[in-house]
């Protein structure tokens, strides 16, 4: 049985895409790539078929994280194959929220820092796309930190449904 999530933040070219291929690798060294899926998307469609924004592939190549996006919108009907919607803000979280067709649905959508360790008292990923390089070093931090605790609760998920 397949895990699938979905990271979702504004235009899918700065902080979903590096919270994509962070997980992945997380997921990867967990020897869990055959069971995860991963991808990302935008709540808007502004970017769409572009790729990551130059700095966020920065960021990630600096790190030694694989790179390779083309940026898309979020679809409502994506919801029926998604097992969690993971919003990189609180007004992600609640745009998400409304697009979701079913309360079941809009349950599937959490916010990624919530998954830190301890949980920060702001769970907001901030945009970094008019700020500098630091800003994308920061979300890099914040993505990392998060991508841990998000492991250790997908794992628990796919043991659940094992059980």
């Amino acid at each position: 049985m397949t895990y699938r999530v979905c990271f979702v933040c504004t235009g899918n070219i700065c902080r979903s895409p590096m919270a994509e291929s962070v997980f992945r690798a997380r997921v990867e060294d967990a020897g869990l790539e055959d069971r995860v899926e991963i991808d990302s998307a935008g709540t808007g469609g502004w970017h769409e078929g572009e790729a990551a924004d130059p700095r966020t592939v920065s960021v990630l190549d600096e790190h030694g994280y694989r790179t390779g996006h083309v940026a898309r919108q979020f679809q409502p009907s994506w919801f029926a194959r998604l097992d969690l919607v993971v919003a990189l803000d609180t007004g992600h979280l609640k745009a998400l929220r409304r697009l979701a067709p079913t309360e079941e649905d809009a349950h599937k959508v959490r916010l990624l820092r919530s998954y830190a360790q301890p949980t920060p008292d702001d769970l907001d990923v901030p945009d970094p796309y008019y700020g500098g390089p630091e800003g994308f070093q920061e979300c890099l931090e914040m993505v990392e930190e998060a991508s841990t605790g998000l492991l250790a609760a997908v794992r628990e998920q796919l043991e659940g449904r094992i059980a």
